[in-house]
């Protein structure tokens, strides 16, 4: 996603439903800089984990980087 790679990724709960996750790390340069998210929601299957990490992946990576105080 331009300047960013976005990994989305499943997970299977105990009670046989699925969380969402995604990595997001820099395209250039190997600084080993990685952000993963996790979320608690959890998804009847395991495409509907999938989409919904591709969707918050994309939102993460096109936000504008916040400035630091």
């Amino acid at each position: 996603m331009g300047q960013y790679v976005v990994s989305p990724a499943t997970h299977p709960t105990d009670c046989g439903r699925f969380r969402a996750s995604f990595s997001v790390r820099p395209a250039e340069g190997n600084d080993g800089r990685r952000r993963v998210f996790r979320f608690d929601t959890t998804f009847a299957s395991r495409e509907a984990a999938r989409l919904f990490a591709v969707t918050q992946g994309w939102l993460q990576a096109c936000m504008p980087p916040l400035n630091a105080c």
